[in-house]
């Protein structure tokens, strides 16, 4: 499985990540049984994958849950570089929120704490106003945090004005496809500024979603080259660290683990010809609608800033 140099740490990381809510289950309503999400992980991690994802509010804990208990098993918590996210903006809420990951989680520290959905034109302002900032540096020195990053897939301005705050970012997790390339695109627009202060951009959102079930799959997938392989693929060639996927079975592990031990670079002008095949489809978000809708954003990010929820 190939590995690249995480950020300023140099941590090496597969170019897959595990993504933490598809892992057990199916949809936001169908969990799958425990003992399979489990097999799932250890499955994963003996194939290569060391970049686990997770977040405080996935399935209401449950992730973090059964996460805990597949790398409680064998030592295998220390064989992962393992992810998880705080939703909370303020002080004690952050605080609260990174004890309950760990308790989950079955762990003593975090790799990577995440400030979560990063998806409002005021969350930058909140996090540094309200204390969750200083809960994520203090957490840092007592050692229960070892990196700093946010995450987000709104709006790369929502980015750019994150990584404008007086902080130094270790991570930044954002929509990498096909289709962002030419619909406020984060690619464009906020992975140059990771690499140029030494964070570790790590891309999400592959397949437009899930997988399956992702928009662009699910819309366009009848078309020769639109297959989750090419599209890993190309997700995979940007200069990115890694790819958060949303493996929900053994089916959908073994296709992102044939794609990533064969690993090559897609040329540029197959790249372009890619981009050229969804140029109409891409230039208006219709398979992003994460960046144009709230249809998208978590219950307890919606309830913090006064939004309906579904």
């Amino acid at each position: 499985m190939p590995r690249r140099p995480f950020g300023r740490g140099g941590d090496p990381v597969s170019i897959v990540t595990l993504g933490g809510w598809h892992s057990v289950a199916r949809t936001a309503l169908e969990k799958v049984h425990e003992s399979e999400s489990i097999r799932l992980m250890h499955a994963a991690l003996d194939e290569g994958i060391n970049f686990f994802d997770n977040a405080w509010d996935y399935h209401d804990g449950y992730a973090e849950e059964v996460m805990g208990r597949a790398l409680s098993v064998d030592g295998k918590r220390n064989r992962v570089f393992l992810m998880s996210k705080n939703c909370e903006r303020d002080y004690a809420g952050s605080l609260s929120n990174l004890e309950d990951s760990l308790r989950r989680l079955q762990t003593d520290r975090l790799d990577l704490w995440m400030f979560h959905e990063c998806n409002y034109d005021n969350d930058p302002d909140w996090i540094f106003e309200r204390g969750a900032m200083r809960a994520a540096l203090e957490a840092q020195q007592a050692g229960k945090v070892r990196y700093i990053g946010f995450t987000g897939h709104k709006d790369p301005r929502i980015h750019a004005k994150m990584l404008g705050k007086p902080h130094l970012w270790d991570a930044v997790l954002m929509p990498i496809n096909i289709m962002d390339a030419q619909y406020r695109s984060f690619l464009n627009e906020v992975v140059p500024r990771c690499r140029e202060i030494g964070a570790a951009p790590i891309g999400m959102k592959g397949f437009g979603g899930g997988w399956p079930g992702g928009r662009i799959l699910e819309r366009l997938g009848h078309r020769a080259e639109i297959t989750p392989e090419n599209l890993l693929r190309f997700n995979l060639s940007q200069p990115t660290v890694s790819q958060v996927v949303g493996i929900r079975d053994m089916a959908q592990l073994r296709v992102a683990i044939e794609v990533a031990r064969n690993f090559k670079p897609m040329p540029e002008d197959e790249q372009n010809a890619l981009l050229a095949a969804v140029h109409l489809e891409a230039g208006d978000g219709r398979y992003e609608t994460f960046k144009s809708t709230t249809e998208h954003d978590g219950p307890h990010h919606r309830r913090q800033h006064d939004f309906a929820v579904a």
